[in-house]
């Protein structure tokens, strides 16, 4: 049941760390290009493994961008949030005054799925390797999913609701929705989003049991969704970060309203059952566009979750057209997580700040690396594709059998 909505829930900060720039202007300039950045993975103990190519965050300093005390007590997933936040906060023009004299009106949502797997390793090395003595007091909280909620936190001083949603990588969009209603609640300001570094190798030998896992060594050929070479998907690491605020608040404050979270909505279809994420996911669509109050043709662009092998793409495909009917052999569809790699949790997160860029400059994105598309979509290939969008369709789905659905809007929709 969708809450009252006499509050507004709008995005006004994007910060971004990704495989394609470590900033949103340079991860823009990237994405409506359609660059790939998929390549073989450098990092060290990872050389023996078959999972070869990955999108990779290489551009990244965090002891340029984060306090020691920080630093020292978090793994690399909480270093890409935490330098996304501060970026997010910066183009929302939120400084620490903004919030100081109340605290506990500002919170902190993300989403995670692999944790800190890189601290864990180095710090179980140390535990086998040299005795107990030897491993830091921070094991017990770096690797834990909610280590990036409770850091910002402490870092900002957000007193506010502050929660970590663990619910497969459609988590992603579902931490903007928690944003979304803790806003309509009377919450002034949330920053929520979902950062991921599942590359150290203790992480990556995890993954090597997910049989949508693309092992292709080329990096041209080994993420291609919705064709018939479909071999599965490539990970990669980072996230995005969102101010999302009381629209009227970010009004008064004089900042640009970029986009508003109009609906959402979540099912679960269980672990790999793609044939069944059909009927899961074209539902988690019909729901979220009940709540922004949309119809079907208002959809203008639809940003896919794209995992890479044929029956999954199959059934988004079908969810698509089941859900949008006619209208959805003309709304464009694109994925351009195919030139980065699916980021696990931060893969819609990344989709959404391109679907927020893409109705500010008019402009669909492509899909890297695809040609030749099998299902009956109008995808968005080789080149940007100038459009007028006013709403956006963001989709996900997880290994383990979510699916969701999220409806932003234009910022200049409900402009006074």
């Amino acid at each position: 049941m969708s809450p009252p909505r006499a509050r507004r829930a709008a995005v006004t900060g994007i910060g971004v760390i990704a495989p394609n720039g470590t900033s949103t202007e340079t991860f823009w300039k990237s994405t409506q290009e359609g660059t790939s950045i998929l390549d073989r993975v450098t990092r060290e103990g990872c050389d023996h493994l078959p999972l070869r190519i990955a999108g990779e965050v290489r551009e990244f300093d965090a002891s340029s961008l984060i306090e020691d005390r920080y630093l020292v007590q978090t793994d690399r997933f909480s270093h890409f949030a935490m330098a996304a936040a501060d970026l997010a906060l910066a183009d929302a023009r939120l400084g620490q005054a903004d919030v100081s004299g109340s605290p506990f009106s500002a919170g902190v949502v993300t989403a995670a799925g692999s944790g800190g797997g890189e601290f864990g390793q180095r710090e179980l090395q140390r535990l086998w390797g040299q005795g107990s003595r030897f491993v830091g007091p921070y094991q017990s909280i770096a690797w834990f999913y909610a280590a990036s909620t409770g850091q910002i936190s402490i870092r900002r001083g957000f007193k506010g609701p502050c929660s970590v949603v663990a619910a497969d990588e459609a988590g992603g969009l579902d931490s903007l929705a928690h944003a979304a209603r803790a806003v309509w609640r009377g919450t002034d300001v949330i920053l929520t989003g979902a950062a991921e570094a599942p590359l150290a190798p203790y992480s990556m030998v995890c993954q090597l049991g997910y049989e949508e896992l693309s092992t292709v060594d080329d990096p041209s050929r080994a993420y291609r969704p919705f064709t018939a070479a479909a071999c599965g998907f490539v990970p990669a690491e980072g996230g995005a970060m969102f101010v999302v605020e009381e629209e009227s608040v970010a009004r008064e404050r004089g900042v640009p309203v970029r986009a508003t979270i109009a609906g959402h909505a979540a099912t679960f279809t269980g672990a790999s059952s793609w044939q069944r994420s059909r009927e899961g996911l074209g539902q988690a669509i019909r729901v979220a566009l009940d709540e922004a109050d949309c119809a079907p043709e208002e959809i203008d662009v639809v940003f896919a979750d794209a995992l890479g092998t044929p029956e999954a793409d199959r059934a988004e495909a079908l969810a698509i057209t089941d859900t949008l009917a006619a209208h959805s052999r003309r709304v464009p569809v694109t994925a351009p997580k195919t030139g980065i790699g699916r980021a696990y949790c931060a893969a819609p997160v990344l989709d959404t700040a391109a679907a927020v860029l893409a109705m500010e400059h008019g402009l669909v994105p492509p899909t890297p690396n695809v040609f030749d598309p099998c299902h009956d979509l109008d995808l968005v290939m080789s080149r940007a594709r100038p459009a007028e969008l006013r709403t956006a369709l963001i989709l996900s789905r997880g290994l383990m059998g979510s699916n969701t659905a999220l409806v932003l809007r234009h910022g200049a929709a409900h402009a006074a």
